[in-house]
């Protein structure tokens, strides 16, 4: 039995599931989630908890157990307290501003880059720390997200200038040797 899989799913108050048949519903504060599962997995409630159970003990059956019950319970946790992922700007005259709900980044580039968010994400930056936040209710679009933003300008590794995510180490190489005396 998957570890993962057999866990009950608890549902926080204010949220609300509501299955139908391998589609499931998830409304909360921070918006309204729907995703169709495999058909073959059973989902239902029980007192006040979601549960996922499989037909048998068949390898695909065993990998769709877990992968079913962790996107259900990232459903409820993202409607209920939403994710965040943090980005940081590093270089010599890299930043970021919001403009209006845009994200304007200067990171080394001819002119500025704007990135505007997708329906169900909102960024946020703090000019001091030169931190970008990516939020929302859905784990995957966020950390989409997230990705298309450090793709703007990857973390070189010389310098390490560019943009990356929080507590992300980079590399270093060293740069050219100085000439050699024979």
């Amino acid at each position: 039995m998957s570890r993962i899989g057999k866990l009950p799913v608890a549902i926080p108050s204010g949220v609300e599931v509501s299955i139908n048949g391998s589609e499931v519903k998830v409304k909360g504060p921070k918006g309204e989630l729907v995703r169709t599962f495999h058909p073959e997995l059973s989902i239902q409630m029980e007192d006040g908890k979601v549960v996922v159970t499989r037909p048998s003990d068949d390898p695909a059956h065993r990998a769709l157990h877990g992968t079913t019950r962790a996107l259900i319970h990232n459903m409820v946790t993202g409607v209920s307290t939403g994710f965040t992922k943090v980005l940081e700007v590093d270089g010599v005259g890299y930043r970021a501003e919001m403009e209006g709900k845009n994200l304007k980044l200067f990171v080394g580039y001819s002119h500025p880059v704007i990135v505007e968010p997708e329906e169900g994400i909102s960024f946020d930056v703090e000019t001091r720390t030169r931190q970008i936040k990516v939020m929302g209710s859905n784990l995957e679009q966020v950390g989409q997200v997230a990705a298309d933003i450090r793709k703007i300008r990857p973390p070189e590794p010389y310098k390490g200038k560019g943009i990356r995510y929080q507590g992300e180490k980079i590399r270093r190489k060293a740069g050219k040797a100085g000439k050699s005396k024979k």
